[in-house]
């Protein structure tokens, strides 16, 4: 039968060719009808539902809706936001220019703000990150006495909301003689206890034991194992931790709103917010297009961090999905 193949003239290749095409074709279209009738059978290609569907779909103009409301009014000018149509475009495209003003109105204090919310992020919620590693692996992967209180304490720690150890903070930071500076923001965001508490569990799953056991019958230390076998195995759950931090430290008001009194050390939260009430203080005028296109701005950044670090989150999704 090979030989019959080999001598087959161009045309009778091209006309077989042809017919396999068609029959998968054929084939291709039968599969999507009952698929579009009975819906898949496989986990990968779900069953559809039009009610899921449109119930997502809301959601996610319910969460695109701000964005969308950022993006068209960066493009106003001052006049055009007052006049026009919220939802729909000015008569001037002024983007470009917004975006010079921002970064140049009252002697560029926007690129100040913004180098001090960079400023936190990095020592602060990298800091928190780096802890909630270290303590999350030793919690998991340890025992000594006392681990059960640990735990509760973390627990506790958790169930307290921020704006509670708020006063206590100030009052403890005033003593110390630290508000006003940059460490009354660094310090406070340093603690994590949800980041410690996720990379206790992920610990615990991510990492097995056996693994461990194993490098240290062969002479590896601590340290090493931890570098070399337990960080890769525990990348989702940094990443996942990191972004947590990052966003409760880039979006942080309250905290700098009574730490900080020198626009110089503002955040672009606090920073923001008072261009906003500019226009409420005597002799003040509006600039709403400015304090538009500055949140715009502000967005972007932790835009770029989710869309870098999303195939790092994305791989441990699956994580403890097969039983083993």
């Amino acid at each position: 039968m090979t030989s019959d193949i080999l001598d087959e003239s161009p045309s009778a290749i091209r006309a077989r060719e042809r017919r396999r095409a068609k029959r998968v074709a054929r084939d291709e279209r039968a599969e999507r009808k009952r698929a579009a009738k009975n819906g898949f059978s496989n986990p990968a290609n779900p069953r559809r539902s039009m009610t899921l569907t449109l119930v997502t779909g809301i959601f996610a103009l319910y969460c695109l809706f701000p964005f969308a409301y950022l993006i068209i009014n960066a493009t106003k000018t001052q006049s055009d936001f007052t006049s026009t149509f919220g939802l729909w475009f000015g008569h001037t495209f002024a983007l470009w220019d917004n975006i010079t003003t921002v970064f140049t109105y009252e002697d560029g204090i926007f690129g100040r703000w913004l180098l001090n919310t960079l400023l936190y992020v990095v020592v602060g919620a990298g800091g928190a990150t780096v802890l909630a590693i270290m303590g999350g692996y030793a919690l998991a992967k340890f025992a000594f006495p006392g681990r059960k209180a640990v735990f509760a304490v973390v627990l506790g720690s958790i169930s307290v909301p921020g704006i509670a150890l708020a006063v206590p903070q100030f009052l403890l930071f005033a003593k110390m003689g630290l508000t006003n500076t940059p460490w009354a923001m660094i310090l406070p965001s340093l603690i994590s206890p949800f980041g410690l508490y996720l990379m206790w569990i992920f610990s615990e799953q991510a990492v097995p034991t056996e693994l461990l056991e194993a490098a240290r019958v062969d002479g590896a230390g601590e340290f090493r194992t931890f570098l070399t076998i337990s960080l890769p195995l525990l990348a989702p759950g940094i990443v996942t931790t990191a972004l947590f931090a990052i966003v409760a430290t880039w979006n942080n008001y309250f905290l700098p709103l009574i730490m900080l009194k020198d626009a110089n050390w503002y955040p672009l939260t606090i920073g923001l917010n008072q261009w906003k009430n500019q226009a409420n203080t005597a002799g003040g005028h509006a600039i709403q297009n400015l304090v538009i296109t500055g949140s715009l701005i502000t967005v972007v950044p932790l835009m770029i961090a989710f869309l870098i670090l999303q195939r790092y989150w994305q791989s441990g999704l699956a994580a403890g999905a097969v039983k083993e």
